[in-house]
C-alpha cells in the first residue's frame, strides 16, 4: 500500500484542534488529527507554525507556558507526525516550559545546537548560560 501523503497543518488547524473552541472547525480538525495520532495521516508540522502555536497560546489564549507545551508536545508524539527535527522540538518545549528567561525561539535555537554539535552566536546572556549548561 502506498504511503499516504504528507499534510503541512497551519497554525489555525493545530489551535482549533487543541483549544475545541469554535465546533465546527474542531470537527474538522479532530477527524484528521485522529488520524494522525494513528499514524494513518503523515504530516510535518514546521518550527514556524510551532513557535506560532506557543505564542498564541501564551500570549493571546492565556494558556500557561507549561500546559502549552505539553499540549503541543503531545501532538508531536503522535504515530503520524513525521518531522525529521521532532526530538529537538519536543525538546525545546520542555526547556520552554522549565526555563522563564527564554522564549520558544531560544529554547529551539539551544535544542538545534547541541544535536548538531554546533554553538550559538549570540549576545543574549540567559541564552548563553543556558547553553553551557545543556551541553555540559
Amino acid at each position: 500500500m502506498k504511503d499516504p501523503a504528507k499534510r503541512l497543518p497551519d497554525t489555525n488547524t493545530i489551535l482549533r484542534y487543541l483549544l475545541g473552541d469554535e465546533p465546527r472547525l474542531y470537527e474538522k480538525a479532530a477527524k484528521i488529527f485522529e488520524k494522525v495520532r494513528t499514524g494513518e495521516e503523515k504530516v510535518v508540522i514546521l518550527e514556524s507554525v510551532l513557535v506560532e502555536c506557543v505564542h498564541v497560546l501564551t500570549k493571546f489564549y492565556k494558556v500557561p507556558k507549561k500546559e502549552a507545551s505539553a499540549k503541543l508536545r503531545e501532538l508531536l508524539h503522535y504515530r503520524g507526525v513525521v518531522n525529521d527535527d521532532r526530538d529537538e522540538l519536543v525538546e525545546a518545549l520542555n526547556t520552554f516550559a522549565e526555563k522563564s528567561s527564554l522564549d520558544i525561539v531560544d529554547c529551539i535555537l539551544c535544542a538545534k545546537a547541541k544535536k548538531s554539535n554546533m554553538s550559538l552566536f549570540t549576545f543574549d546572556e540567559a541564552l548563553i548560560n543556558h547553553s553551557k549548561r545543556s551541553t555540559t
